[in-house]
């Protein structure tokens, strides 16, 4: 078994790793769209302060990322096949799913959606963990 953090990825905030392998599977930590610096995609605020929040923009960096760590472990968001998404409130399902819709269709990964009361920072609306398999090889077949 390997627990990796990736470099050039936000750190976890608590002592997990983002990704581990476990024979063939892999399982990615929860993932959100925090950058390194810290800051968040999908995410303005205005100079009074006033916070704007995209669910799509958050998708989207979140599916990114997680595609990134998956590439660090040799494989692909089409190896994911299970995905568990946290959404702070259910109104942001047709914007989360519509992304969603750009990454995968029906022939991807099991999917489950359950609203959250919230998430590890307040500017976040989504968080997704996913399960993959590693492909095989010539080696493996």
């Amino acid at each position: 078994m390997t627990a990796r953090t990736i470099t050039g990825l936000a750190r976890p905030r608590g002592r997990f790793p983002h990704v581990k392998v476990s024979g063939d599977l892999v399982f990615v930590s929860g993932t959100s769209s925090r950058r390194p610096d810290d800051s968040f995609a999908g995410v303005e605020v205005d100079e009074l302060g006033t916070t704007n929040l995209d669910v799509r923009a958050q998708t989207r960096a979140v599916i990114e990322n997680i595609a990134t760590i998956l590439g660090e472990v040799g494989c692909t968001l089409a190896d994911v096949t299970q995905v568990t998404t946290f959404l702070v409130s259910m109104n942001d399902f047709g914007g989360y799913n519509e992304v969603y819709a750009e990454f995968f269709d029906e022939a991807g990964p099991a999917r489950t959606t359950v609203a959250v009361h919230q998430l590890p920072h307040p500017h976040l609306l989504i968080e997704i963990q996913a399960i993959a398999r590693l492909p095989r090889t010539e080696e493996t077949r």
